[in-house]
């Protein structure tokens, strides 16, 4: 992420900000400026193409700060939420927010890194929708099917997560996270065909394999013994599906924490897309940046902040991913 100020003081601002906590300035987030902007006391920015844009309708239920240029319209995100928990799901919609939070962080990256957004209304098929879903009176499966992401909005609560974690074995989990993972089951859709498909059964293993045999026996008998040497993580081990969405949620955390590191000084590096190998970002910048994230951590008591190790088959899986955006 990079780092945003106020065009009116220039006081630094965090990407949700919908005020200025030093002039005390109206803001909205431009997706087609990348930019945080001021807005007028009717919720309105003029571009500099003269052309109005509006905070979108749904600022008070989910605090969204994007600017839409439908007047009372919702903005890109937000249309993307194709289902979210009834007005009277008081517990759901307290979740929604956090949600809605990462969805947003998630589709600014994706705009930086290049990736192409296909929707539903383009593409009613297999095109891009969430169903963010309360599972308050119901169980939600988080997961992907055809382009249609369903989350468990349960996965924002720290405690039923960190529950989860643990009982898991997982030394990672959040929302952002599940974000990252469940799209990279889109873009396994959506980009690898052709000669791309012949590439990533050589990588990840044959997807045609059956998945409900591999489910049962991943949560039967858990990972291969040397799954550290070949996969990012246990679950990565189940099917070759489920490898290459665990392996794009990573090349997505790697960018997007490199990318801040350098936004803040923390790292003198040039865009992660701008390598020429992923590979060179991975072991010039990454490598040692997690290092010094994780003593930082423990500094302050917690656990590392990547609790994760990258053999030389996931690194080749990190570039097979990084190069679709050239597709």
């Amino acid at each position: 992420m990079k780092s945003f100020s106020c065009r009116i003081c220039g006081n630094p601002l965090y990407f949700g900000n919908s005020v200025c906590f030093s002039c005390g300035s109206r803001l909205g987030f431009s997706r087609e400026d990348k930019a945080i902007v001021p807005v007028d006391e009717h919720g309105q920015h003029v571009d500099i193409h003269s052309r109005v844009w509006h905070v979108c309708s749904n600022a008070a239920l989910s605090g969204c700060t994007w600017l839409t240029n439908v007047p009372g319209g919702t903005c890109f995100s937000c249309g993307l939420t194709r289902a979210r928990p009834s007005d009277d799901d008081v517990k759901g919609l307290s979740e929604y927010p956090i949600a809605e939070g990462a969805k947003r962080r998630l589709i600014v990256e994706l705009d930086d890194l290049g990736f192409p957004i296909r929707t539903r209304q383009e593409d009613p098929e297999t095109g891009l929708a969430f169903d963010l879903l309360s599972s308050v009176s119901e169980r939600v499966t988080t997961g992907h099917a055809d382009g249609v992401i369903t989350l468990d909005l349960a996965e924002g609560n720290d405690v039923h997560r960190e529950r989860l974690r643990v009982s898991m074995d997982e030394p990672y989990r959040t929302m952002l996270g599940h974000f990252r993972h469940e799209i990279g089951h889109f873009y396994w859709q959506q980009l690898v065909t052709g000669d791309l498909l012949t590439e990533f059964r050589e990588l990840f293993g044959d997807e045609s394999a059956s998945y409900a045999d591999a489910m049962q026996r991943h949560y039967g008998e858990g990972a291969r013994t040397d799954w550290q040497s070949h996969y990012i993580s246990q679950y990565a081990t189940m099917h070759p599906w489920e490898d290459f969405a665990e392996t794009f949620a990573h090349y997505l955390h790697i960018c997007d924490t490199v990318e801040t590191a350098s936004a803040y000084g923390l790292a003198t590096v040039a865009a992660p897309k701008q390598f020429f190998s992923f590979r060179d970002l991975v072991s010039g910048v990454w490598v040692p940046l997690s290092i010094a994230l994780n003593q930082i951590n423990r500094s302050m008591g917690k656990g590392p902040l990547y609790p994760f190790v990258i053999p030389g088959p996931v690194l080749d899986k990190l570039e097979f991913v990084a190069r679709l955006t050239r597709v």
